[in-house]
């Protein structure tokens, strides 16, 4: 008990001074914890389920997801975020000027992994930048302007 009382925050230990033995206080410890994770999951599913592209980037959106699922999945072990579920919420949130794209994917003999799938569609919105951002320098290749 020494140990705890020296190594945890004053606000828990008041949650557990009156614990008779060791293996009490730490019940008491995991059922705060439990119920704090699990507040904190179920933020972070409503988050995930109701993204949506918007102003962001591919490659912003792309991560937002992963990182979303990532920290659901470290929270719930039993029921991570496969890479499938990530697929059908980024294709759910996406813009839907790249509906094309993803529709032409389906006719694919294997479905693309969600990493050629963010590839995929950032080319498509590298090409979508306007011509006049770019300028032409040695050699005929072509370089993004740079705004101050």
């Amino acid at each position: 008990m020494f140990v705890l009382s020296v190594t945890i925050e004053d606000e828990l230990l008041q949650r557990i001074k009156n614990a008779k033995t060791p293996k009490e206080a730490w019940d008491t410890l995991a059922t705060i914890f439990t119920k704090k994770n699990d507040a904190r999951l179920q933020r972070l599913e409503n988050e995930l389920l109701s993204i949506s592209q918007r102003n962001m980037t591919i490659n912003q959106y792309f991560l937002k997801v992963k990182s979303l699922s990532d920290e659901i999945s470290k929270l719930d072990l039993e029921n991570a975020i496969t890479e499938t579920r990530m697929r059908r919420i980024i294709v759910h949130g996406l813009r839907p000027k790249y509906k094309g794209i993803i529709t032409s994917t389906r006719g694919w003999a294997t479905e693309p992994t969600l990493f050629e799938l963010e590839n995929l569609l950032a080319n498509e919105e590298d090409l979508e930048k306007p011509l006049s951002s770019l300028t032409i320098k040695h050699e005929g290749t072509l370089h993004e302007k740079t705004r101050l």
